[in-house]
C-alpha cells in the first residue's frame, strides 16, 4: 500500500487500470462494461433526488473531489508554497499559460474544421501521471524540477477547470446558480472567521456541489473554487506548544474528555486546508482517479474504430496538441520569461530537464477524458479523441524519457535538484561538535536562532547521544535567515563569542530559550548567567572574524543545498522529510544496518 501511495506507484496504478478498461471494453464481456456505466443510480429524499447514470456519478460527482483537492493545493501554494513568492512564481505561470494556449492553437489548426469544440481536450495536464512519470524516467534527484512542474500544473489545472466551467456549460438554472453563489460566500466567511473545524467546510461544499449540478455549470469548477476558499497558513509555534501542553495533560490524566481536547488541539495547530488535503489526497489518487480512468478509458477498438481513429484529424489534433504543443509551449514560455527578466531557472535545473518535464506535461488523461465527454456527443468523435489521448500519453512519456536521457548523456544534467552533499565536510576547526569527534554517525543541523522550529530541535543532540552513545556526533552550523529574522545574525555572533570561552553549547541553549527577547541587553544578561568573562565577551563580540566564521557556515549551507531552517544532514547527505528525533534515529539506524550488512552482501 505504501508503494501505491508513492508518485510512481499511483502512476503505474493508473496505467494498470487504463489497460484493464481497454481489455474489458474489447473482450467478449464488453457489453457488461457498457451496461455497468449506464446503470442508473438515484439518491432520493422524499420528492427531491438526483437521478444519474453511474458514469455521470463518476464524472460529475467523484471527480469533484479530485478538483477540490486541486483547489486545496492551489490555495496552499498561494499561501505558504511556491506561489507565495510572486517573483518566483512568474516563470511557471508564463510557461503554464503558453502551455495551454499553444496546444489549443495546434489542435484547432489540425482538427478545427471537423470538431472545433474539442480544443479543450488538449489544455490540461494530469498532475498524478506527470509526477509519477517524472519519478520513473526523470533524473534521480529532481525535487526542484518537481516543484517547478507542480507550480506549472497548478496554473494549468486552474485554467483548464476555468475553461470547462466557461466553455462547456449547459443551459443555466439561475436559481440553482444563486444557491451556489451563496454557498461560496459562506465558504469565504468560514475562512475569514478562522473556523478551524473541517466539518462546516465539507457540509457547505456538498451544498455547493448539489447547486452547481442543478445550475448547468460543470461541477468541476465548483470543486476547484471551493478548494481555493479553504484557508491555508503556516503552522504557528504557539499552536504547537498549546498542543504539547494538552498532550502532557493527557499523559498525566488519560481520560476520554482530555483525549478529545488533545485531538482538537492538534487539529487547531494545522490549517483546515492542510488537514483536508492530507485526508483526501490518498482517496483522490488511489480511488477517485482510477475509477474515473476505468469508466472513461474503455474504447472498443474492434471493427473499424481504430482505423477510423487513425485517419481522423481529431485523433492527430489531440496527439499533436498534447505532445508537441505542451513541449514547445512550456519550453518557449520558460525561455521567454527568462529573457524578459520575469524569473530565473530553478536552482539546480538545466534547460534539458525543463524540456523533459515539458514533454511529460503532454500526459493529459484525466482532464482530457473529462472534456471529451463534455465536448462531443458523436460516439465516433469520442472514440477518436480518446484514442488520441492514449497515444499522446505514451508519446509524451517516451519523448520525456528520451529528452532526459539526452540531457544526462550530452549535457551532464544528472540531477534537477539542489545539492544534497554536505560541503565542506565536518571539521573540528570549523564546527561545533557535540559528542565524540570520531563517531560513526554524524548529524549536522543548519539553524537560525529566531527560527521557531529550530528551537524545538535544540535538545536533539542530547537525544541522539542518549540513544547511540559514542556512535554519534551532533554538529551545529549557522544559517541566519536575515530577511525574516532581524536578530538571527547578531545572535550567531554572540554564540561564536561564547565559543571563544568554550561555552558555545551553553549559549546555544540559552539563545533558543530566550529567542523572543533577543537583543543586546539579553545577550549580556545571558553571558553573565552562563558564567562568561564579560570583558572578554565584549572584546570577542567586536572581533570581525566572528562574522567571517558565521559567513563560512552560511556559504556551506548554500553549497550543500540548505535553503531554510532547520535543515539536517545525516552522514553527509541532506535529509528530506520529518526532522523529529525519532525519525532521525530511525534513518541513522537504517544506515548503520546497511553499512554492517554491506560486507556480507559483497562476499555473497
Amino acid at each position: 500500500m505504501r508503494r501505491l501511495r508513492s508518485e510512481p506507484g499511483s502512476a503505474l496504478l493508473l496505467v494498470a487500470v487504463t489497460l484493464v478498461a481497454l481489455v474489458w471494453a474489447n473482450s467478449p464481456w464488453s457489453h457488461a462494461y457498457e451496461e455497468l456505466w449506464h446503470l442508473p443510480l438515484s439518491v432520493r429524499l422524499g420528492e427531491a433526488g438526483i437521478d444519474m447514470s453511474l458514469h455521470h456519478w463518476v464524472n460529475d460527482g467523484l471527480m469533484v473531489i479530485f478538483f477540490f483537492v486541486v483547489g486545496l493545493e492551489v490555495r496552499q501554494e498561494l499561501a505558504v508554497g511556491s506561489l507565495r513568492d510572486r517573483r518566483r512564481a512568474l516563470l511557471p505561470v508564463v510557461a503554464g499559460i503558453l502551455g495551454v494556449a499553444l496546444p489549443a492553437a495546434i489542435y484547432l489548426a489540425i482538427a478545427g474544421r471537423e470538431a472545433a469544440a474539442g480544443w479543450g481536450v488538449v489544455v490540461g495536464t494530469d498532475t498524478a501521471f506527470l509526477l509519477g512519470a517524472l519519478a520513473l524516467v526523470g533524473p534521480r534527484m529532481s525535487n526542484q524540477l518537481r516543484v517547478f512542474l507542480l507550480t506549472l500544473t497548478v496554473v494549468d489545472d486552474f485554467l483548464a477547470v476555468s475553461i470547462i466551467g466557461v466553455f462547456y456549460t449547459n443551459d443555466l438554472n439561475v436559481m440553482a446558480l444563486g444557491v451556489a453563489v451563496v454557498a461560496l460566500v459562506v465558504l469565504w466567511l468560514l475562512g475569514r472567521s478562522r473556523q478551524w473545524r473541517s466539518s462546516p467546510y465539507v457540509a457547505v461544499v456538498v451544498v455547493l456541489w448539489l447547486a452547481t449540478l442543478e445550475s448547468g455549470i460543470h461541477p468541476s469548477i465548483a470543486g476547484m473554487v471551493a478548494g481555493l476558499l479553504v484557508p491555508a497558513y503556516a503552522t504557528h509555534r504557539a499552536r504547537v506548544e498549546d498542543a504539547r501542553t494538552l498532550f502532557r495533560d493527557y499523559w498525566q490524566s488519560p481520560e476520554a474528555d482530555v483525549a478529545r481536547s488533545v485531538s482538537r488541539g492538534l487539529a487547531r495547530s494545522i490549517s483546515v486546508n492542510e488537514r483536508l488535503h492530507v485526508s483526501l489526497r490518498g482517496p483522490s489518487s488511489l480511488v477517485v482517479v482510477p475509477i474515473f480512468a476505468l469508466a472513461n478509458a474503455g474504447v472498443d477498438l474492434r471493427g473499424d474504430t481504430l482505423s477510423t481513429a487513425m485517419t481522423s484529424s481529431v485523433t492527430w489534433g489531440v496527439v499533436a496538441g498534447l505532445v508537441l504543443g505542451k513541449l514547445v509551449g512550456i519550453s518557449l514560455g520558460t525561455w521567454l520569461a527568462i529573457r524578459m527578466g520575469l524569473g530565473r531557472m530553478p536552482e539546480g535545473v538545466g534547460p534539458g530537464s525543463i524540456m523533459g518535464g515539458a514533454a511529460l506535461s503532454g500526459i493529459g488523461f484525466t482532464v482530457s477524458l473529462l472534456v471529451i465527454g463534455l465536448a462531443f456527443t458523436d460516439p465516433t468523435l469520442v472514440d477518436s479523441a480518446t484514442v488520441g489521448v492514449l497515444i499522446a500519453m505514451a508519446g509524451a512519456w517516451l519523448l520525456g524519457w528520451l529528452i532526459f536521457r539526452v540531457a544526462r548523456d550530452r549535457f551532464g544534467e544528472v540531477s534537477a535538484d539542489l545539492p544534497v552533499t554536505l560541503t565542506p565536510p565536518v571539521h573540528p576547526e570549523l564546527d561545533h561538535i557535540y559528542g565524540p569527534v570520531d563517531a560513526e554517525c554524524t548529524v549536522v543541523e543548519y539553524y537560525d536562532y529566531e527560527c521557531p522550529f529550530c528551537s524545538t530541535t535544540t535538545g536533539m543532540g542530547r537525544d541522539l547521544v542518549d540513544h547511540f552513545g559514542d556512535r554519534v556526533r551532533f554538529v551545529a552550523r549557522h544559517l541566519p535567515v536575515t530577511d525574516r529574522h532581524p536578530h538571527a545574525l547578531r545572535a550567531a555572533w554572540v554564540a561564536e563569542a561564547a565559543a571563544r570561552q568554550d561555552m558555545f553549547w551553553q549559549m546555544h541553549q540559552a539563545l533558543f530559550a530566550h529567542q523572543h527577547e533577543l537583543g543586546e541587553e539579553t545577550y549580556r544578561r545571558l553571558a553573565d548567567d552562563i558564567g562568561l568573562d564579560l570583558e572578554q565577551f565584549e572584546e570577542d563580540l567586536a572581533d570581525e572574524s566572528l562574522a567571517e566564521r558565521v559567513q563560512l557556515h552560511a556559504q556551506s549551507a548554500f553549497e550543500s543545498g540548505a535553503r531554510g531552517t532547520p535543515t539536517f544532514f545525516l552522514n553527509g547527505s541532506r535529509h528530506i522529510g520529518p526532522h523529529d528525533a525519532r525519525t532521525i534515529i530511525e534513518h541513522l539506524e537504517r544506515q548503520l544496518r546497511d553499512t554492517e550488512q554491506a560486507p556480507a552482501r559483497r562476499r555473497s
